[in-house]
């Protein structure tokens, strides 16, 4: 495990992030509108935080699994995060939404840096996500009704190439390829993935 991984993290995300093509290798297509296209008007700003911590020697980030009778991407794995409330920024969002998820109280979580802007067209949102490091764990205490399981799986894991694959979806009625991380029974597919693929990216630039 690097150590001086949050370090590295937080001077390489201080400059211009990969460009679009970066996040191209990670969306589901066709679509009709890219995520990393210019948001409509009326989109509703949301947050996201992926959180680095060690756990048994290796980086870990959490991810949950939606409940599938949610409106908003239920049955979905996720990274924890929501709607941006009047008066707070997006940083205070990632980790209000964070807490509201998942507890972990305990932690004293330092934001590193944000990832790109994107839009999710199926729920409106336009997502900030924050990268961000706690030196533990802490005591993951789920909401059950905004998560289903938790999912903590090794930075290692994600970084690995045999574990990047695709598979076939129907969208009113039209077939698409979705990217996806695999993780046990689990495929991270969509926003997310595209999320944890630049983060990815990122990290084998820096060296891990």
């Amino acid at each position: 495990m690097n150590t001086r991984l949050p370090e590295l993290l937080t001077e390489r995300l201080a400059e211009p992030l990969p460009d679009s093509s970066v996040l191209a290798r990670f969306e589901s297509h066709p679509r009709r509108r890219r995520h990393y296209d210019e948001p409509p008007p009326d989109a509703r700003p949301a947050a996201v935080l992926v959180l680095l911590y060690p756990r048994r020697d290796r980086w870990h980030l959490p991810l949950t699994l939606r409940p599938s009778h949610l409106p908003d991407h239920g049955g979905q794995v996720s990274l924890p995060g929501g709607a941006i409330e009047a008066g707070e920024t997006s940083g205070q969002a990632a980790l209000r939404e964070f807490h509201e998820e998942l507890g972990g109280e305990d932690m004293q979580i330092e934001l590193l840096g944000r990832l790109s802007p994107l839009y999710v067209e199926v729920s409106n949102f336009c997502i900030e996500p924050w990268v961000g490091v706690s030196d533990k764990r802490g005591r993951f205490v789920p909401n059950r009704a905004e998560v289903e399981q938790l999912i903590e799986i090794p930075l290692d894991h994600l970084l690995d190439p045999a574990n990047l694959g695709s598979h076939q979806r129907v969208r009113e009625g039209r077939p698409y390829t979705a990217p996806h991380f695999a993780w046990q029974s689990h495929r991270i597919w969509g926003a997310t993935c595209m999320i944890l693929g630049q983060l990815v990216t990122i990290v084998r630039e820096i060296g891990r």
